[in-house]
């Protein structure tokens, strides 16, 4: 894809002059012009993390696919996100913004919650890992964690609920999302019983999970058809836009696993989250240092917008 108008941000706790210094070394390197840098973060603390952040209004003729590339590379090097996006902000406004659930919303997958509770832990999280890493078809792969679950005792579930540890930057993130108007939305593999508590504390418009089936209080290693699958992600995506009255340019898509990357490439902006090296490569955005409300700036909001 030929470039045109592109817009870069650096993210970052801190961005040292040769941070900075190896960024406009790469905008020269591609034959890239500045229209305008402006300083949407400044370093201070949001949320007991600082957040840093430039973006770079740049123009060229230029593959845009070069430039992400080289950027990633750039990004993992300084321990920093780089990322860089063609420009439809003067005429696209997002409104619909879509989250993966599990390692992306949440500090855990939890299947291997779930697992390690029924005894079965390792068996199941090493599935997990492969899966979320594309080696795995992951309807398969989730029926074989499925069964491993049989007998789990139901109350295990509210016990796992109260204790899932919540992304850094999600709070900030979905207080500052709500507040700008957008709908949001969990698109999940994971289960509803855990997108459900998610919705209620964080303040999600809609939910979309996976049903335990439970039968006589235990967990019958089962769940109701269908299965949120990648194929099934971005066909929500898309039904949700299209019921909302929004086009897919106006949809961000955020997720961490293999599971989610036909869903980041039907998005407008798809964002890969601290995500596995497959999906941080095809993804044509990704955070990986900074926290969640990271997004927040990808959307060139100034801090001075936001509620800390």
């Amino acid at each position: 894809m030929a470039g045109g108008d592109l817009i870069l941000t650096v993210l970052a706790a801190r961005l040292t002059a040769d941070i900075q210094s190896q960024v406009d070394a790469l905008i020269v390197q591609f034959g890239l012009q500045e229209k305008s840098t402006q300083r949407l973060a400044d370093g201070s603390l949001q949320q007991n993390k600082c957040i840093d952040c430039i973006e770079y209004r740049l123009v060229g003729e230029v593959d845009i696919e070069a430039v992400r590339n080289a950027a990633l590379v750039l990004s993992e090097t300084l321990s920093v996100d780089i990322v860089v996006q063609a420009n439809t902000r003067d005429h696209v406004q997002p409104r619909l913004v879509c989250f993966d659930m599990d390692s992306t919303l949440i500090k855990a997958e939890v299947i291997d919650e779930l697992a390690r509770r029924h005894g079965v832990g390792d068996e199941v999280a090493e599935v997990t890992e492969r899966a979320m890493r594309g080696e795995l078809d992951f309807k398969a792969s989730f029926r074989e964690r499925m069964s491993k679950l049989e007998g789990l005792d139901e109350s295990v579930l509210a016990e796992i609920a109260e204790e899932l540890p919540l992304m850094e930057g999600v709070e900030r993130l979905m207080v500052n999302l709500k507040h700008l108007g957008f709908r949001t939305a969990i698109l999940s593999g994971g289960f509803t019983y855990f997108a459900r508590h998610l919705q209620e504390k964080l303040g999600f418009d809609e939910i979309h999970a996976n049903e335990l089936i439970i039968e006589n209080g235990k967990v019958t290693g089962e769940v109701s058809e269908p299965i949120v699958d990648a194929e099934r992600k971005a066909e929500l995506l898309e039904s949700i836009a299209q019921r909302e009255g929004f086009t897919l340019g106006q949809t961000i898509a955020v997720g961490d696993g293999a599971n989610d990357l036909k869903m980041l490439a039907k998005a407008g902006m798809g964002i890969a989250f601290r995500a596995k090296p497959l999906v941080r490569a095809q993804a044509r955005q990704a955070i990986s240092t900074s926290g969640l409300d990271g997004v927040l700036y990808l959307l060139g909001y100034h801090q001075q917008d936001l509620t800390p």
